[in-house]
Parts: structure tokens; C-alpha cells; sequence
């Protein structure tokens, strides 16, 4: 048995340094899953008015907002998100801008080819 214990709270103190020092004022690192497998799990954290372009959706995710405030658009929807709510990708392309400084957990189910 391979079972983990992720620090979250430690982790997103540690990224929000990296962001808050980066030029791209985010950071982020996968905590589960890769390539080799279906399901991601990413801690993304970004610093109050940063952005990730429109992007395409790999696949079915959500996004747990575990710091802060985000605006996730997608088509001719906008949502936003605080601390504690779950937000759904939608299944086309979006983008992402941290209101204030935001940590979320980006969970990704592939789609399998």
C-alpha cells in the first residue's frame, strides 16, 4: 500500500512565496497523477490580477478553491469562485484570473484517447 499525506496548507504558503517572487505571478505543482495516469491533481497559485489564457479543456475538471477569489470563464459564462466552493470547468475553452491572491486544486479526469 502507497498511501500519501499532502500538506495542502503548507504547500499553497510555499507557492504563494514562488508566485509573489515570479514575473509570471503564479506556480504551481501536480501533486497526483502525471501523464501516465487519467486523473491530475494541480495546485495552481496565483497572485491577485493574474491570469491563465483561454485554454482548451483536457478533459473533465473541476476546480477547489482553497485560497481567495477567482473568475472562471468559459463561452458566454462567468463564475466566481470563493474559499470552499467547487467550481466545474466547462467542456470548452476557458480561462482563469485570480481576483485576489488564489490558491485551487485543478483536478483533471483525461479524456481517454
Amino acid at each position: 500500500m502507497n498511501m500519501r499525506k499532502i500538506p495542502l496548507d503548507a504547500l499553497v504558503l510555499d507557492h504563494m512565496e514562488r508566485a509573489t517572487a515570479a514575473t509570471s505571478g503564479r506556480s504551481a505543482e501536480t501533486l497526483y497523477g502525471g501523464h501516465e495516469h487519467a486523473l491530475r491533481q494541480t495546485l495552481l497559485v496565483l497572485t491577485a490580477g493574474t491570469s491563465l489564457a483561454e485554454h482548451e479543456n483536457p478533459g473533465e475538471a473541476t476546480l477547489l478553491v482553497l485560497r481567495g477569489r477567482v473568475r472562471l470563464r468559459g463561452g458566454d459564462e462567468t463564475r466566481d469562485g470563493l474559499a470552499g466552493d467547487l467550481l466545474e470547468i466547462p467542456q470548452e475553452r476557458h480561462s482563469l484570473e485570480a481576483l485576489e491572491d488564489a490558491a485551487v486544486l485543478l483536478t483533471v479526469a483525461k479524456r481517454l484517447a
